[in-house]
């Protein structure tokens, strides 16, 4: 039977398509997700199994979505004190729109904040692959090497806490839900040598790093998952100044700006130059 030249073109386009993705299949009043109708989804998956199905590719064990959903809980506010936050509500002060406030406040993510979690399972990956059995001698390894570059070990020692309360919790859950392995037993044994040279113990990017490297995410998808667990408490600080503070409200008064620039100069006359 011949082919129809309709049929050859439509041939065509599936061997040589403009975009390929293995997430999602849209098609006329149909959506099916890593293989799941939506419809089939929706109400019998739980948001983080969603997250873990749409990252990971395949649906969680109830050990795994309940480790995440702690993991997602965990990141869900710090207060005021972090920048992004700080930012969020600057511009909601200003009268931006929710989605401008969220997007400001999600761009002030940096290497100094929100990106410890990324760094931290970077190391961990990283440091599993150099264990040969043993994982002290790579443990004192990262601590030697950072200490001797006067640098931060990613996802240990708190600007706020001498001992953040979620990172001990975090990794009880873990063991608990059988989600912890030699990234988290790496970061155990970082701890265990930082508490002994420096008094520093883990924060929760480190106890995250250690869990969601042993849950098997690439360290590259690290922030992402901050950013997942954190845009709750953005929105909801947003809302609170636009509903509880004075619009373009006033952080400082005008004398605690201090100038250290030049002194006034004038312009003279036109330059011959």
């Amino acid at each position: 039977m011949a082919i129809g030249k309709e049929t050859i073109e439509n041939l065509l386009k599936l061997s040589n398509p403009k975009w390929k993705t293995g997430i999602t299949r849209v098609e006329p009043n149909r959506l099916t997700t890593r293989g799941y109708l939506q419809e089939d989804l929706i109400g019998n998956a739980s948001f983080p199994e969603m997250v873990y199905l749409l990252i990971k590719g395949e649906m969680p064990s109830r050990n795994e979505a309940k480790m995440l959903e702690a993991v997602l809980v965990s990141f869900c506010d710090h207060g005021v004190t972090p920048p992004s936050t700080q930012v969020a509500r600057i511009m909601a002060s200003t009268g931006s729109p929710m989605q401008s406030c969220v997007s400001g406040g999600l761009l002030a993510f940096g290497k100094h904040h929100a990106g410890a979690i990324e760094k931290a399972m970077r190391n961990f990956q990283e440091g599993v692959k150099l264990c040969d059995g043993d994982i002290e001698p790579v443990a004192r390894k990262i601590v030697a090497e950072s200490l001797e570059r006067g640098e931060k070990i990613p996802g240990f020692g708190h600007r706020y806490h001498d001992e953040d309360p979620r990172a001990p919790k975090l990794i009880d859950i873990a063991k608990k839900y059988d989600c912890t392995g030699i990234h988290t037993e790496l970061a155990l044994t970082i701890q265990s040598i930082l508490l002994e040279e420096k008094g520093i113990r883990m924060n929760i990017d480190g106890a995250n790093g250690g869990i969601l490297s042993d849950m098997g995410f690439d360290w590259t998808v690290g922030t992402g998952i901050f950013m997942i667990g954190r845009i709750p408490a953005i929105i909801a600080h947003i809302y609170e100044e636009k509903t509880r503070e004075t619009p373009f409200r006033k952080l400082f008064d005008i004398e605690e700006i201090y100038y250290d620039g030049e002194d006034e100069n004038r312009i003279i006359g036109p330059s011959n130059k």
